[in-house]
């Protein structure tokens, strides 16, 4: 069984920088495919970033393009979101999720294919939030 923890939620000023780690515990065979998630109060779930690690390739929504950067620490099973440029419209609770994305991996689907709608995503974390201030 996959865990998800993430840490480093919390509150800044717009324009400030927050990084956000999940470590994954467990049968780390199914985090292919790993990627962050906010909801806003009132609004739908969104997919912020992704990346399938076999092929390296990375997703993320035109929103936080240029602003926020996905990475994983194998060694650590450990991914990272890096958010510069915060601003008041990224309020809210961050999710990591994790997949072993198994039609991905065959190339069937691109991994912008399981995180932009409804998310498809086996394995999620608990959220953590962050709140940025204007």
């Amino acid at each position: 069984r996959l865990e998800l923890v993430e840490s480093g939620g919390g509150s800044v000023q717009a324009g400030g920088s927050v990084r956000l780690s999940c470590e994954a515990s467990g049968y780390t065979d199914d985090s292919a495919c790993m990627g962050w998630f906010r909801q806003a109060p009132g609004q739908e779930r969104e997919g912020v970033a992704a990346l399938y690690t076999g092929a390296g390739s990375t997703y993320y929504a035109d929103s936080v393009k240029g602003r926020f950067t996905i990475s994983r620490d194998n060694a650590k099973n450990t991914v990272y979101l890096q958010m510069n440029s915060l601003k008041y419209e990224d309020t809210a609770i961050y999710y990591c999720a994790a997949d072993p994305c198994t039609l991905v991996r065959q190339g069937v689907l691109t991994i912008a294919d399981i995180t932009t709608g409804e998310p498809d995503f086996a394995t999620w974390g608990q959220g953590t939030q962050v709140t940025v201030s204007s």
